[in-house]
Parts: C-alpha cells; sequence; structure tokens
C-alpha cells in the first residue's frame, strides 16, 4: 500500500522527516518496506531555464531549420538549431541546456549534448511542452509569458510537486490503516507517545447543501444481510474533463493514473478516507431505480474492462429496474460507466458484507482497490460523510449541483465492541506493569474510549471500524504496540520450562533424515500442495472420486489437492532440467490427501527424486549414470537410521513405476520406489531416467514409535573371513543361498554378501557364478582357522545337497 507524505500531513502537520516517521510507522505495526521520492514532472524540470530568442534566421543548409541566438542570462548567447515553424525573435522559450536529461513519452532518458546540424553548431534545444512534461502538444516550441527574466529556471516558473511515498506491508488484520486517514489515526497515537501532540485534521462537509430536488433516485435493498448500509446522492449539470494538476498528482504518488475529474475523485476519496465510492451516468439508469440484489446464475454481465462474466446466484449486484449496473464493491459495468459526455451521474458509498465481497471477487478472479478494502472490512459509520466529501470535491473539480437529498439505507446499525480490560491480565502478558495513565493515553490516542474505570480494569468501547480489536488480548496489542516494543525492558531472569518429550517426536526424526539426506547431495524442496485433475489419470493407484476438490479455485491447474507427491515433484525435476541442471538429487516432506466416502484422510511422506549423472566426468573416470540400485542404497540407508532392517519387499508395478519394489513391515506398507515410467516423464518434456521413492512417513512413524531399543556392547574381538566361489543352477537366487547359510550356522556366521556375478559362454549351460563372501566373529574370544573351517565346510555341503553347487 503506498502513502504520500504529502498528503499524510494534510492531516497531521508534523515536522518530522520522512525517515523519522519511517520509523514511528515501523514500530507501530505499519512496516514501511522502502521510500520512494516523487516527482509531478519527470526530472522535475532541473536544466531547463528561460531563454530570450535574440535572432532567428533560416538555416543555410536546411529549408526547415531555422539558427537562433537565445540569452539565457550567459555572458554570451547560445547558438541553437530549432525547427519549430512558430519560433521567433522576442519570444520567451524553455531552453534545455548543455548536460540536462529529457524524457521521452515511455519514460525514457536522453541527455542534451552539444553537437553539429547540417553543419551549424546547435548548443541546446528549445522545447515543446510535451518535451518538458507540461503538456501534450508538440505543433512547436512552447512559448512562455513576456515578463520573464532569461536565465529562470523554469522549476521556478512552473510548479513542481516533490514528494515521498511510503510503501507500506500492511497486515490483512489492519482494515483500519487503509487509506491515509487511518496511517494519520495511528501515526498521531505514536506522536502523542513521543510527546507531540498535534491533532488530527479531518476533512470538513460542512459546505454540503442540496440545491434541488429534481433527480431523486429511490434505492431497494433486497438482501440487507448483504448490504447493511447503502447511500446515493445525485448531482447534476457536471462537466466532465481532465483533472486539475494538484489532484493528478495526488492521484500519481501512489500509483493511480487519472482519468477525469469524477472518477479521480471518487478515487481520492478512497484513498483519502477508505471508503470505496462509485458514481453511474444517470442517464443510464432506468426509471431511477438502484436494486441492490442477487440475480440468477448464469445472467451475463459486461464488466468495465469489456469482459463479459458469467453472474453466480450468490453474487451482490447494483441494479437499475431492467439490468445489472455493476458487481457490487467489486467492479462497475461499462454501460454506466461515466464518459465524457455525462452530465449527471448517481454517486453511491456503501457498506457491504466482507464476506460476500470476498467470495465473488474470488470466483471472478477480480482484485480492485475497492474489492480490497471491502474484503477486509471498512468503517460503517463514515459511509455517509464519505459521500459528502465526494460531492464536495466533485463540484470543486467538476462543477454541477447537488440534485436530491441523500438517500440512506440503514436499517440497523453496526454497534461498536465493548471489551472489559483487566489490569492483571495487561501485566500478565506484557509482563511489565504500565501506568494506568498512560494506558488510558493510548486508548484515547486510538478511539477507544474509556467508558469507566475500576480497581480491576477498564470498561471499553471499541469503534466499529477495528474489525480486527474484539477481546481483551487485542486491546492489550495495541496498547503494546503504541507504548513501543522496544521499551519493555528484559528481565534478567530468565525461567526455562524443559518439556518431557520422545526422541521419535516428527520433527526431530525427519532432521536428523533430513542432515543426512543433505550431506549426502540432496536438495529439499517444497512443492505445492495444490495440482491439477489430470495427475489421478496418470497413475492407476489413485481416483478420481477421491480427489479433495477446491471450492473457488484461483485455476484449473490448482483445482485439487494432490494424491501423490511424484508429479509435483517431477515439475521440479523438469524446471531444473529446462535450465540445464540434468544431475539432481530431491527430497520432499509433505502431505497427500484423499476424500473416501466423506472422510477426509491426510497421510505424510517422504519422496526422493533422482536423475542424471552420479559423477561427474573428467579425464581420470567415466561419467557413471544414477540407477535403480543407487537409489535402492539411499532408501537402505534411510531404514537404517531409523533402525528398520526387517522389510519384506516385493516386486512392484503401476502405471506411473516399473521395475520398482515396495517395502512392508506388520503389512503397513513403508516405501515404494522404482524407475518412473517414460510415459509419464514425457507428460513433463523429461527426456532422462528419473528414480522415485514414496517412504509412507506416517506409517514411519507408527512402527518406529513401538519398536524397542536395544543396546548392546562393542564386540572386543575380530571378524574374519571366507570367500566361495559357487556353481549354480540360473534359477537360484542369492536370498535363497543367504537364508541357507543363515540356518547352517546361527552362533558365529555374521554376514552374507555377494560381490560378483559371472553368466558366459565359459559356462556349462543354463549355469551361472556367485561370488560369496562370509563373515564369521565370536563376541566371545578369538576365532581361530579350524573353527572357521568347520562351518565353511558344512556350508559348501548344504549348498551342493541343496541347489547341487560346486566350487569353481
Amino acid at each position: 500500500m503506498k502513502i504520500s507524505y504529502n498528503w499524510l500531513k494534510q492531516f497531521l502537520k508534523t515536522k518530522w522527516t520522512a525517515e523519522e516517521t519511517e520509523v514511528l510507522l515501523t514500530d507501530l505495526g505499519l512496516e514501511v518496506e522502502g521510500i520512494t521520492d516523487f516527482v509531478s514532472i519527470k526530472g522535475g524540470l532541473e536544466g531547463i531555464v528561460v531563454g530570450y530568442v535574440e535572432s532567428c534566421e533560416p538555416h543555410p543548409n536546411a529549408d526547415r531549420l531555422n539558427l537562433t541566438k537565445v540569452n539565457v542570462g550567459q555572458d554570451q548567447l547560445l547558438s541553437i538549431v530549432c525547427g519549430a515553424p512558430n519560433v521567433a525573435v522576442g519570444q520567451n522559450v524553455p531552453v534545455a541546456t548543455i548536460g540536462t536529461t529529457l524524457y521521452d513519452e515511455k519514460g525514457q532518458p536522453w541527455p542534451i549534448k552539444k553537437g553539429k546540424i547540417r553543419g551549424e553548431v546547435s548548443e541546446g534545444m528549445i522545447c515543446a511542452e510535451d518535451e518538458i512534461g507540461l503538456g501534450k502538444s508538440h505543433d512547436g516550441i512552447m512559448v512562455l509569458g513576456e515578463n520573464l527574466i532569461p536565465g529562470t529556471p523554469l522549476n521556478q516558473v512552473f510548479s513542481v510537486e516533490k514528494d515521498q511515498v511510503f510503501e507500506i506491508g500492511l497486515t490483512p488484520n489492519r482494515a483500519d490503516a487503509m487509506s491515509h486517514w487511518g496511517v494519520a489515526r495511528d501515526l498521531r497515537a505514536g506522536l502523542i507517545q513521543n510527546e507531540v501532540n498535534i491533532p488530527i485534521d479531518t476533512p470538513s462537509v460542512s459546505s454540503f447543501h442540496v440545491d434541488n430536488r429534481s433527480m431523486r433516485v429511490s434505492i431497494s435493498v433486497e438482501k440487507p444481510e448483504l448490504a447493511p448500509r447503502y447511500c446515493g446522492v445525485s448531482i447534476s449539470g457536471l462537466e466532465v474533463k481532465d483533472s486539475p494538476d494538484w489532484l493528478k498528482n495526488r492521484l500519481k504518488a501512489i500509483g493511480i493514473n487519472p482519468k477525469n475529474n469524477i472518477v479521480d475523485a471518487t478515487n481520492y476519496v478512497l484513498h483519502e478516507l477508505g471508503q470505496p465510492l462509485h458514481a453511474f451516468d444517470l442517464d443510464k439508469v432506468k426509471n431511477n431505480k438502484i436494486e441492490v440484489k442477487t440475480l440468477k446464475s448464469g445472467t451475463k454481465f459486461i464488466t468495465l474492462d469489456g469482459v463479459e462474466r458469467e453472474l453466480h446466484e450468490d453474487d451482490l449486484m447494483i441494479c437499475d429496474s431492467e439490468k445489472p449496473l455493476c458487481m457490487a464493491g467489486i467492479f462497475g459495468g461499462s454501460e454506466s460507466a461515466v464518459s465524457t459526455s455525462t452530465t449527471d451521474i448517481f454517486l453511491e458509498s456503501a457498506y457491504f458484507n466482507p464476506v460476500s465481497i470476498r467470495k465473488t471477487a474470488k470466483r471472478h478472479g477480480l482484485n480492485t482497490d475497492a474489492s480490497f478494502r471491502y474484503e477486509r472490512g471498512i468503517d460503517p459509520n463514515i459511509t455517509e460523510f464519505a459521500l459528502k466529501r465526494a460531492v464536495i470535491l466533485i463540484q470543486e473539480v467538476a462543477g454541477g449541483v447537488v440534485s436530491s437529498d441523500i438517500d440512506d439505507f440503514y436499517p440497523k446499525k453496526i454497534e461498536d465492541f465493548q471489551v472489559f480490560l483487566t489490569f492483571d491480565k495487561i501485566n500478565q502478558l506484557i509482563g511489565q506493569e504500565i501506568d494506568t495513565g498512560v494506558i488510558k493515553t493510548i486508548l484515547t490516542s486510538l478511539d477507544i474510549k474509556v467508558n469507566n474505570v475500576s480497581e480491576s480494569g477498564l470498561g471499553l468501547t471499541i469503534p466499529a471500524y477495528r474489525v480486527d480489536v474484539q477481546r481483551e488480548v487485542d486491546v492489550i496489542e495495541e496498547i503494546l504496540r503504541v507504548y513501543g516494543y522496544n521499551n519493555i525492558e528484559s528481565d534478567s531472569k530468565f525461567n526455562v520450562s524443559v518439556a518431557n518429550s520422545s526422541i521419535y517426536d516428527d520433527y526431530k526424526v525427519q532432521n536428523k533424515l533430513a542432515d543426512q539426506l543433505v550431506s549426502q547431495g540432496f536438495y529439499e524442496i517444497m512443492s505445492n500442495s495444490l495440482t491439477t485433475k489430470a495427475y489421478v489419470k496418470m497413475s492407476e493407484d489413485l481416483n478420481e472420486e477421491h480427489n479433495v476438490n477446491i471450492l473457488n479455485a484461483l485455476s484449473n491447474d490448482l483445482g485439487v489437492m494432490r494424491q501423490s507427491m511424484l508429479f509435483s515433484g517431477l515439475e521440479s525435476v523438469s524446471y531444473n532440467i529446462n535450465r540445464k541442471k540434468n544431475d539432481l538429487k530431491f527430497f520432499e516432506f509433505g502431505k497427500t490427501y484423499k476424500n473416501i466416502e466423506g472422510e477426509y484422510f491426510e497421510t505424510k511422506h517422504l519422496s526422493l527424486f533422482i536423475t542424471g549423472p552420479k559423477t561427474k566426468e573428467s579425464w581420470t573416470m567415466s561419467q557413471e549414470r544414477t540407477n535403480f540400485f543407487t537409489l535402492k542404497g539411499y532408501v537402505a540407508k534411510i531404514f537404517e537410521k531409523l533402525g528398520l532392517s526387517n522389510l519384506d519387499f516385493q516386486s512392484v508395478e503401476s502405471k506411473s513405476i516399473s521395475e520398482g519394489l515396495t517395502g512392508k513391515l506388520n503389512s503397513k506398507t513403508i516405501v515404494d520406489f522404482g524407475r518412473v515410467k517414460t510415459d509419464v516423464l514425457t507428460h513433463f518434456n523429461i527426456q532422462q531416467e528419473v528414480l522415485f521413492a514414496d517412504i509412507n512417513w506416517s506409517n514411519i512413524l507408527e512402527v518406529i514409535e513401538k519398536k524397542q531399543l536395544k543396546i548392546k556392547e562393542i564386540p572386543k574381538f575380530p571378524t574374519t573371513q571366507r570367500d566361495f566361489a559357487l556353481l549354480l543352477d540360473q534359477s537360484v537366487n542369492f536370498d535363497e543361498l543367504k537364508e541357507l547359510a543363515f540356518m547352517t550356522d546361527k552362533k558365529i556366521l555374521k554376514g552374507v554378501d555377494l560381490f560378483d556375478v559371472y553368466e558366459g559362454d565359459k559356462l556349462p549351460e543354463k549355469k551361472k557364478s556367485y561370488a560369496l563372501r562370509f563373515k564369521f566373529m565370536d563376541e566371545k574370544k578369538t576365532l581361530t582357522d579350524k573353527q572357521v573351517d568347520k562351518v565353511m565346510k558344512k556350508l559348501q555341503n548344504q549348498f551342493e545337497i541343496k541347489f547341487n553347487a560346486s566350487l569353481r
């Protein structure tokens, strides 16, 4: 939100600098994110002076150019080549001297330099009004008044307004500060706390009066709950034209493009007082009737931007007796808009239900200055005041007479809030006792009325426009922000409560694994939980009926909550690959969502994505790509960290994953991982292999909480190992050999690894060679070769009997 400092000082005659004010506003909770300078004329007319044309002769080498001698108050006359047809001796003209920077219509700078034009020296430029920002004409040079002294800076002849503009990061709860008046109220409270007591100047509406009653417009409101207050008045005999410079400058400073004096006046009051207004061309309001109501779903309506919109049955509309004219509190219609031919208007000022406005705005994807304020809640008690203020301003800039009484529909007044504030609660929350007199001063400066004072606390009335202050704690927050957080002393004694928490708390386990993955080269990603419905059709494991649909979705691409972590992760993979980052390792902790027969389920997951080269290519080694076993290794390390070693793995294949495994523990699915299918990758424009692991984090937490922690002493004795090279039938797998080995010896055999596999023409048909490594250890003594050889002999016999194996 942009706030003009010059405009702000119309309410508070403060002598503080903008920088000092910035600090105070930030301390008050209106965080100033930056200050920018505003100049009403680009460049501020710097370097442009009054020049007197002493002579003017035709250019010897160009028919349409003239050679002039111009007095700019220096010892010597300037030679300037000028192509304007109206240049003549005896004129006072604006001259851009050498070194001056001018700006074109797009705001691009171009410096004035000394040069030659068709062989003649030119030492400056005689300017047209559009070239220096004083008008739009380019028919010839600008001719100034006769009584000016040559050399006078042009910014002393024409008023150039300079301003400083605050960019305030307004929080959604501060609806009361969405205007210059609202910011001034807060600033006044802060100044009072700093012992600077300046009254706030509220715009006067005492000059408002009704001239005649010839154009009364009847108002009817069908649903008062949607429009609790609606005011309107007619103005006739207007002249629609450009606004005066002072009004244009106020709007330009805060980033509003001026349109015409009527629209500019309503925008001015909007940003001055925070009350949106809307002007209707009265000639286009049928039968002089305004009806505030909802229409049937499917009704067509063309808004000011020329877009035809289809209305919803809950959209509140401003209509005449035949047709809709405006989307209430959001956007006007093209048919009733004010134009240069408008002479009579109906001016609206209203208070609309914030929830209704917000739903309609989101439904149609609209965000206007008016809806921004209505959605958050404006002051219902300034509706008529703001209307009068706008009428006076319109009469000032466009003429006209008030042709009706103000019709004010306000059947049930919106009351102020009543709160009882206890002193004990103040001291408890703030942690420091604040003097009662200081508290009362702060509250009064915030327009909070102190009704009564007792030993226990204060009875308060909160103005209706403070929609964020309705509880005792809200009032205490107001006291604290004005008193100043920096003024609260820190206690030298710190009390710390040590909470009893489990080592298996979600965040603790999550942080440990995140640290491990980061150390392995992974990057954490955070994907949007909102996604498109189309992704459900890409996996047979997902069901469209289980979608959690978003009401008033911002777009079709964000219409549902995700059922799988795969697709949002692939979006990130695709984004990086398209930017030439091909070696990726991502992990994400996130949730999936399902609606099963009206019951909603959230499941937390840990997902892994790896793709591209595993190692960088160099002259010492060839480039190795990641594969299924790379991913399997990372998954195994995760379960090793979690102390889960007895998962039951089975092969799995789905519509989106191929060559995969699923791991279960106690009938709960813990992990699914494998290679993402090519047709899925093609949808994301990914041309390289991507490996994906989906770990059910919710099930992980359940399992590890029930797991008994066992601690044993580190063995004191060394391990020894032996190798076998076995010739086996091709149907025999490693798991069978490992299982038989541990069945043969359970005492000193501690591990079995497969370190080489050979299948080739040098072996008998349908045979293969496995090289196995066996690890042995006795926890009570050092093993001897005799003990190990005895077990190896048993293993050889069992392999020969069970699998018809033979040693190579």
